[in-house]
């Protein structure tokens, strides 16, 4: 009898132990090819997120569909003051794309685009200088266009961002974004699902 009871133990254990592994199995799976929770690091994408922001990267969704402009992305294991980081950003320019930002006013193949997400920033401003300075793609990087298969971005607090207005950086390849993000999970107060 006791044998009997010991044997539903173990079985009992065994079969909790395959769950646990299966629960982890499913749980890694999930982080490494569909989403992933990314710490946001410094200042470059204020007010849209701040540092210690915590946001959920959409890894599949750029697989199947295209980036568009004005997404956020992370982007892999980029080089910045000899140091291999993620980064996030906003997509701005696509393929084949002529940008241009002459008296704090983004133009795109010669059209004006409105960015609303860096209103609350402007109007922050305390001095009467631009937010985004004056700039051609062929001034800081010697292109008149987005080359293919890249992207130019740029991150949302503009007057300390590194991003591809820095030669060291420039246009971002497409295998090195590591997809969207759309949710801010933690901490409680920042929680967001948009940043449009």
């Amino acid at each position: 009898m006791g044998e009997e009871i010991q044997g539903k133990q173990t079985n009992e254990f065994v079969e909790w132990l395959k769950a646990i592994a299966f629960a982890l199995l499913v749980a890694f799976l999930i982080k490494q090819f569909l989403f992933t929770p990314v710490l946001v690091k410094g200042a470059s994408m204020e007010p849209t997120l701040e540092e210690s922001d915590r946001v959920i990267v959409n890894k599949i969704g750029p697989k199947f569909k295209s980036i568009d402009r004005f997404d956020i992305v992370v982007i892999n294991n980029m080089m910045i003051d000899d140091e291999e980081i993620n980064i996030i950003k906003r997509i701005i320019g696509l393929p084949g794309d002529k940008i241009e930002y002459k008296d704090d006013q983004l133009y795109i193949n010669g059209e004006k685009y409105s960015e609303p997400y860096l209103d609350q920033y402007k109007k922050a401003l305390k001095d009467p200088g631009s937010l985004t300075y004056d700039f051609t793609l062929e001034q800081d990087l010697g292109e008149t266009t987005v080359p293919k298969g890249h992207y130019f971005v740029l991150g949302d607090n503009r007057r300390v961002s590194n991003d591809s207005r820095n030669p060291e950086l420039g246009f971002i390849p497409k295998e090195k974004i590591m997809g969207t993000t759309s949710i801010v999970c933690w901490p409680i107060e920042h929680i967001d699902f948009r940043f449009n």
